[in-house]
C-alpha cells in the first residue's frame, strides 16, 4: 500500500479481467450516486469475445491532457497525483482527449465536461471492488514502480496486443 507521501497509481494485471464491470458501477455510484457506467471515470471494453479489459487514466507524469486545456480545467491533486476536472470551467472542447496517449478523457454523457480517473481522493473504489471480488486486476500502488506508459495507449491498441497474448499471432488480423 503506497504511503501519503508518494503518488499513488493503480497497476492493471489485464490478462485477469473477467469483464463483470464492478469497477465501472463502483465508479459510478462514488461520483454520481447511482449505477451509471456510462459517467463511470473507468471504462470496460470488450473488443473481441474474452478479451475484457478497465480503461482509464494513466496519470502520466507529463500530463499531456493538463497542458492542453486551454481554460485550465484541469489540474493535478498535490495528494494523490491524479488528474482533476473542475466541472464548472470545462469548456469541453476535447482538447485533453487529443493530447491524451490514450484517448482518456470523455465527455460526460449528460454534463458538459469531461470525466477523467481522480483516484477517488486517495481510495479508489474500482480498486476496492475488484479486490473484495478476488479478480485483483487493479491493485493500488506507487506510481514510480510502474511502466504507466504501457497503459497510456488507445484501447485498439491495448486490445490487439491483449488478444495476440490470448489468442496467438493469428488475432492481429482480426483486429
Amino acid at each position: 500500500m503506497p504511503t501519503k507521501k508518494e503518488p499513488i497509481w493503480i497497476a492493471r494485471d489485464l490478462i485477469k479481467c473477467s469483464g463483470c464491470r464492478k469497477c465501472e458501477i463502483a465508479c459510478s455510484l462514488y461520483h454520481e450516486n447511482h449505477i451509471w457506467p456510462e459517467a463511470s471515470r473507468i471504462r470496460v471494453f470488450m473488443p473481441v469475445p474474452g478479451a475484457d479489459f478497465p480503461h482509464f487514466c494513466t496519470q502520466c507524469e507529463d500530463y499531456p491532457c493538463v497542458k492542453a486545456c486551454p481554460v485550465n480545467a484541469l489540474s493535478i491533486s498535490k495528494k494523490t497525483g491524479a488528474v482533476l476536472v473542475k466541472t464548472k470551467a470545462c469548456i469541453a472542447c476535447g482538447k485533453c482527449i487529443d493530447a491524451c496517449p490514450g484517448r482518456i478523457p470523455h465527455m460526460h454523457p449528460t454534463e458538459n465536461h469531461v470525466v477523467i480517473c481522480d483516484l477517488c481522493n486517495g481510495n479508489p473504489q474500482c480498486v476496492k471492488v475488484c479486490q473484495e471480488g478476488g479478480w485483483n486486476v487493479l491493485t493500488m500502488v506507487h506510481r514510480r514502480t510502474r511502466p504507466y506508459k504501457l497503459y497510456a495507449r488507445t484501447p485498439e491498441q491495448i486490445a490487439k496486443d491483449l488478444a495476440t497474448k490470448m489468442y496467438g499471432e493469428q488475432a492481429e488480423e482480426y483486429l
